[in-house]
């Protein structure tokens, strides 16, 4: 049963002149809350400026719902991506579902979580959208948000917490029973969302992986849904990884929608040209398209067109060399050749694998051909990939050609970021997992490279710093015929 408890409605700031009115006059409270009990109801119009039709991302966020049980709205700032979570939290506690809704629904009272970062932004923003805005001081006026104040049964205030943070709503739901909406901060750590079954979980702002780990399991036995809505400023972390490169099984349950300023109709030039005007130039990807950050910058600050070749045949003539990159979880090699006309290195074909033996890696570096020479990573002739033997000596028993490469981490992306840029270093379109590695290659904002998805950059840093001197042409005995051509590429 809801808890009793004493309004917030005191101690208002001076500055919170529209809540003073309120507050001092009860009929202009009724006025107010009748005006906005109907925010949850004209959102999202049939028609006018802001009709549904110009919200196709919101759109496709909502209907991707009733088929993943995971989505992820990854979007710019002001585009409504909170709202969006609002508006489909108080769709599930009160069983008001729009007419034109084809998202998740459910039929009986729910029990579900609205989570963010912090207990302020948590307060502020999704108690904010949800119940009425905040002020500082913690005052509100239940009703002004997103969910209908009739709908409004009670609401208990979080003890020994920001003034005016509440922890649960009570909601009436339209089946006649009453659903609750549980308000935590991940701030409060995994354990406490260990506990009971949800039907729906809103994450608002982005959760470390050990909390969203923690949250799947309370949605299993519910068939739940969780959706997470944020600006991606934390780059690829590993939870944004798992929605733009799922592995075959997460297909299936995760789906993500990107969105930018473009997609809405709300923000006009001035607009737009006063949020830009304080935004650094590395977040301005993020906070305007909606695309993950790269921290303080990309570390190839190139455009990747510039750097691309059409597929071709390597020539006869051109020698070779790759870079291996080491690892249980993933091991990268990369293969290059270097033009005789001009000098320049053209990378045209790439493995990359997780969790196999040394062996079946060398048996695919062998099959593009057996004679080409090659460099690792110095750290393999200290590290393990299965039993504690030296990885450096193990493939040259398998038969690879290997010597180790320079490892000066600075001075090789010096001397990438110079052969980029004067286009002596180029790469086939076809190399998928390098141009994906490429356009995600950055630092965060204490300039340290994050340790993830860089295996085919430290291939790429290894062969131009290292594998230009092993350098090889084809023998004239070998038993080849035909010039080389990646098996994949010539499949189609």
């Amino acid at each position: 049963m809801p808890i009793s408890h004493s309004s917030p409605m005191t101690n208002l700031s001076s500055h919170d002149a529209l809540l003073k009115k309120l507050l001092a006059n009860p009929r202009l409270i009724e006025t107010e809350i009748a005006r906005r009990r109907e925010q949850f109801r004209t959102l999202f119009p049939d028609d006018g400026p802001l009709r549904r039709a110009l919200y196709p991302k919101h759109l496709e966020f909502f209907r991707a719902g009733a088929t993943f049980p995971q989505r992820l709205f990854m979007a710019a700032n002001r585009i409504g991506k909170s709202v969006a979570g609002a508006y489909e939290t108080t769709c599930h506690a009160t069983g008001l579902y729009p007419a034109w809704w084809d998202g998740k629904r459910f039929n009986c009272p729910t029990d579900g979580w609205a989570c963010g970062t912090n207990s302020e932004t948590t307060r502020n923003v999704v108690q904010g959208k949800l119940l009425g805005p905040v002020t500082p001081e913690g005052t509100f006026v239940p009703g002004t948000g997103i969910i209908p104040a009739d709908r409004i049964v009670d609401y208990t205030l979080r003890r020994n917490a920001l003034s005016g943070s509440v922890e649960t709503i009570w909601i009436r739901h339209e089946s006649g029973g009453t659903s609750r909406i549980t308000l935590k901060t991940y701030e409060q750590g995994r354990k406490s969302f260990e506990g009971d079954a949800k039907h729906y979980i809103w994450d608002d702002e982005e959760p470390d992986e050990d909390i969203y780990t923690e949250q799947l399991y309370r949605t299993l036995t519910t068939l739940g849904v969780i959706y997470t809505t944020f600006t991606p400023l934390q780059g690829m972390s590993t939870v944004v990884t798992g929605f733009l490169d799922p592995s075959p099984e997460a297909r299936a349950v995760k789906f993500y929608v990107q969105a930018g300023w473009a997609d809405v109709p709300h923000l006009d030039g001035e607009a737009k040209k006063a949020l830009l005007a304080g935004t650094p130039p590395y977040q301005v990807k993020a906070r305007t398209l909606g695309e993950p950050s790269l921290g303080a910058g990309a570390i190839y600050p190139i455009a990747e067109e510039d750097v691309l070749l059409d597929d071709f045949t390597i020539p006869e003539t051109w020698m070779r060399v790759y870079a291996l990159d080491v690892g249980w979880n993933r091991t990268a090699c990369l293969w290059g050749a270097r033009d005789p006309g001009n000098g320049r290195i053209v990378l045209y074909d790439e493995h990359y694998q997780g969790m196999g033996e040394p062996a079946s890696h060398a048996l695919a570096i062998k099959a593009r051909g057996d004679w080409i020479k090659g460099v690792i990573d110095p750290a393999a002739r200290g590290r393990s990939q299965v039993d504690g033997k030296q990885l450096l000596n193990q493939y040259q028993l398998l038969g690879l050609d290997l010597a180790p490469a320079i490892n000066a981490v600075e001075a090789g992306l010096t001397g990438v970021w110079q052969a980029l840029v004067s286009g002596q270093l180029k790469a086939q379109k076809h190399l998928t997992q390098w141009r994906r590695e490429f356009g995600r290659y950055h630092r965060d904002e204490k300039g340290n490279i994050p340790a993830q998805d860089d295996h085919l950059m430290d291939d790429t840093r290894y062969l131009w710093m290292s594998g230009r001197d092993r350098l090889t042409l084809r023998p004239r005995e070998d038993d080849y015929s035909g010039d080389y051509l990646p098996r994949d590429w010539r499949l189609g």
